[in-house]
């Protein structure tokens, strides 16, 4: 009976072990019937940082979506992974993805709050539930996030499942992953991190925010410990390692940002062509793989963006930029203040205002509000501080009158005419403190000497590049890129003027045309259809018979057009597009005169034909692409085009240097370097430039309202636009060793007298040695003339174009 009874009774716990595994491997198939495939984690592909690099291997900037930076576990600190495994799972190396006894804990606690308040998950569970499943709290999916950890353990090793986990976290401060948050909470790369630091990111999974270093340091602290402690327990750590680390300051400290900081117009033109190279079209066609294209590539692959940009350069040429823009609206007039308060309202402006003085001492502009105004000056008030703005200061704060040039008018004597009680106002630090000498101009004691500033309106660019290998090393589109983004660089189209000439002489060159071509500059006009064309010299005057080098010297524009109608405006199309300028030209003589909108980045690739003997060379910005792993994505190579003859390139240099040591570009002799270059204006000062290179450096600025707007009279290339060039260049050419433009075969120089075109002789006052190709230069008695109405050049070339080729869209 009683062996019944124990048979009856296995039977029975059989039935019921039977059943429970049925139910059990039925609950199993029922989580598992949808599971979601391990791809994603195998094939691990996070959302990386973008990391874009400057010449010398600087951060220029980033772009992301998640700010994660993909390392290897090597790479780690070994007590980094060991901090996070004590936090978050101490048995990690032993469990196969799943621990019994965490979860059956979790279990317990989780019965006794009456709902879900613990997971007991392992670091394996945790990647499932962040990768492959829904962040809900259910038993279901606790159930699903078991049993596909289980299998990724069979997929995965640990060094593999862990890297993923450091790299993925999130541990606040828009951090995700241990290398982000060690540059956010610490400045430092990961594997320079102590244990003390190391243990505070371990604390920061279960709740980032609430243990946020930066507002909570208490917590964090607390949370440290907490980590420190179990380390100890787990002897990851010996108790003198925990005393040091528990009690070692802990300085907090973001990694500075350089991203949209210096060279931001650069990182942004670099980030527009990315965009554009990383199609699925270009991918595909050099064989790389890719998960992401286009801008999600650029924002989530952690490319690896190598440019040419030096931020020396791009330091030096973003200040000239910016003082000559200042130096330009101050040459305009006072536009008034930026607002002016109610006496009720100055408090609280004043309340807002912070580290007035730092920010002063670092050169930056500061708001300041008028206090008081008297003939001498005004006191103005900054934070918790006043200022004295002398009169002096204020002497370019004329009335605004484009038609009057700032010389033509008396400056400013009388503060009282320029600012009023609460007005608000741009303020600098001056660069002179006058507080020794006694007169009522001078600030009282304790008062921050101060200068007027203006903000400008008009706006500017620079680009330089390196003619021998075509690299940009700084590219500047235009006063503040956070307050405009266009970039005038490379999106802005404007008349080059004069600044366009040199293509048109190049023509001439191979025209028949010589240095020492005569041509009379006298006022001419082209009529067609009842519509009349007078081009006219700048200055409004005419010298007759002149030389072509003069002309080009002295920019004549009436000489430029005759020189352009002798030839037929084709040839000039066909060598502006031969130089790679990309615009669509009208067939009309006022292309002569640089009536076709360029931008200044392609203006600069044509005059590299200059700089190079001849070739072009199209502009480089990025040199190289790399994936997240190293992998090669793109190599630039210089792409070189046959233009013009090294000859012709050579007769222009020279010109073109004359035009600099007599002509407009005259400032650049300051460099005291063979330096050629071209000045450009055009109708009613809209737009300014200049040109200017040497075999190892061309620079082009260019300077103009975004809507087309007089900039004053006399705000020519040469006042508003080589300045600029002028400062960019003088901060960088010691960088250079100085070089003169080489002499190619088949060229001879001639003593010419530059009166008569005719060869040098004794009574000769005013003579130059000119470059022609050898066989053109003129014999001792006669000059190149031409006079205004021959049909052919000097020295042959096409006819005049009729009349409806010459106003053709004009």
């Amino acid at each position: 009976m009683k062996k019944k009874i124990l048979i009856g009774i296995a039977i029975g716990l059989l039935g019921l072990i039977t059943i429970a595994a049925a139910g059990g491997l039925g609950l199993y198939l029922w989580a598992a019937r949808d599971l979601p495939s391990f791809k994603k984690i195998t094939d691990y592909n996070p959302p990386l940082v973008t990391t874009v690099y400057a010449r010398n291997g600087d951060v220029l900037g980033h772009f992301y979506r998640e700010r994660r930076f993909l390392v290897r576990l090597e790479e780690m600190p070994d007590y980094l992974v060991k901090a996070f495994l004590a936090a978050e799972d101490r048995g990690f190396y032993e469990h196969p993805g799943i621990d019994p006894s965490a979860i059956f804990r979790a279990m317990v606690k989780n019965f006794l709050a009456g709902d879900i308040r613990q997971g007991g998950s392992t670091i394996t569970q945790q990647i499932i539930k962040r990768l492959l499943l829904t962040p809900e709290k259910s038993y279901e999916r606790k159930l699903k996030e078991a049993i596909l950890a289980y299998r990724l353990e069979s997929y995965l090793s640990k060094d593999d499942i862990i890297t993923i986990y450091l790299n993925q976290i999130y541990l606040g401060a828009r951090s995700y992953g241990v290398e982000a948050a060690a540059r956010s909470y610490f400045g430092k790369h990961v594997g320079e991190l102590s244990l003390a630091e190391a243990a505070v990111l371990a604390g920061l999974p279960q709740a980032p925010s609430r243990y946020d270093p930066y507002r909570h340091p208490e917590r964090a602290k607390q949370r440290q410990r907490y980590v420190l402690e179990q380390m100890l327990d787990a002897g990851w750590i010996t108790q003198d390692q925990f005393d040091e680390a528990v009690n070692a300051p802990l300085e907090y400290s973001a990694m500075p940002d350089p991203s949209w900081q210096v060279g931001a117009y650069y990182l942004e033109e670099v980030r527009r062509w990315l965009i554009d190279y990383m199609s699925r079209e270009n991918m595909n066609a050099i064989g790389a793989t890719l998960d992401r294209y286009g801008e999600d590539a650029v924002y989530e692959s952690g490319l690896h963006v190598y440019t040419a940009i030096d931020l020396d350069h791009q330091r030096a040429a973003e200040k000239a930029l910016h003082d000559g823009l200042i130096a330009s609206t101050k040459r305009r007039g006072w536009r008034g203040p930026i607002k002016t308060l109610a006496p009720s309202a100055m408090e609280d402006f004043l309340a807002r205002q912070k580290d007035v003085v730092q920010r002063l001492a670092s050169g930056e502009w500061v708001e300041a509000v008028v206090k008081e105004v008297s003939a001498t000056g005004a006191t103005v008030e900054l934070g918790n501080f006043e200022g004295w703005i002398p009169v002096k200061s204020m002497h370019w704060c004329r009335k605004p009158d484009p038609k009057k040039a700032t010389e033509q008018v008396p400056s400013v004597s009388d503060a009282r005419k320029v600012l009023s009680i609460g007005d608000v106002v741009w303020v600098s630090r001056a660069s002179g403190d006058d507080k020794g000498k006694k007169s009522k101009a001078t600030p009282e004691e304790g008062q921050i000497p101060l200068e007027l500033e203006q903000e400008p309106e008009v706006q500017g660019a620079l680009v330089s590049l390196e003619p021998p290998t075509g690299e940009v090393r700084a590219l500047v589109g235009g006063y503040d890129f956070q307050k405009s983004n266009f970039n005038r660089a490379t999106q802005a189209h404007r008349q080059p003027g004069s600044a366009f000439k040199p293509i048109v002489y190049s023509a001439a060159i191979d025209a028949g045309f010589t240095p020492a071509s005569i041509i009379i500059d006298a006022p001419t006009e082209y009529r067609f259809g009842g519509r009349v064309w007078r081009p006219s010299n700048f200055e409004g005057e005419y010298y007759g018979p002149t030389l072509l080098r003069t002309a080009l010297v002295k920019s004549r524009n009436t000489v430029t057009v005759r020189i352009a109608e002798r030839m037929g405006v084709d040839a000039i199309i066909d060598r502006a597009h031969a130089l790679g300028i990309e615009e669509e030209f009208p067939r009309n003589l006022t292309i002569s005169l640089g009536s076709v909108a360029v931008t200044p980045y392609n203006l600069c690739e044509a005059y590299t034909a200059f700089a190079r003997e001849g070739t072009v060379i199209k502009p480089r910005m990025v040199l190289a692409v790399k994936g997240a792993w190293g992998d090669d994505l793109y190599q630039s190579a210089p792409e070189v085009r046959e233009a013009i003859s090294p000859q012709n390139a050579y007769i222009m240099d020279t010109l073109l240097q004359d035009v600099v040591q007599h002509g407009t570009g005259w400032r650049a002799k300051v460099l005291d370097r063979p330096v050629a270059g071209k000045t450009g204006t055009t109708n009613e000062e809209h737009d300014a430039w200049f040109m200017g290179f040497t075999p190892y450096l061309l620079t082009g600025v260019y300077v103009g309202f975004d809507q087309l707007t007089p900039m004053g009279r006399f705000e020519t290339g040469s006042r508003a636009a080589s300045p600029i060039w002028v400062q960019y260049r003088q901060a960088v050419e010691d960088t250079y060793q100085p070089e003169e433009f080489p002499v190619p075969p088949d060229i001879v120089h001639v003593n010419i007298d530059l009166k008569t075109g005719k060869v040098a002789d004794g009574s000769s006052n005013d003579t130059e040695f000119l470059p022609f190709i050898a066989g053109s230069q003129p014999s001792a008695a006669v000059a190149g003339y031409m006079s205004p109405g021959a049909n052919g050049t000097a020295g042959g070339g096409a006819g005049p174009s009729s009349p409806e080729d010459l106003f053709k869209q004009f």
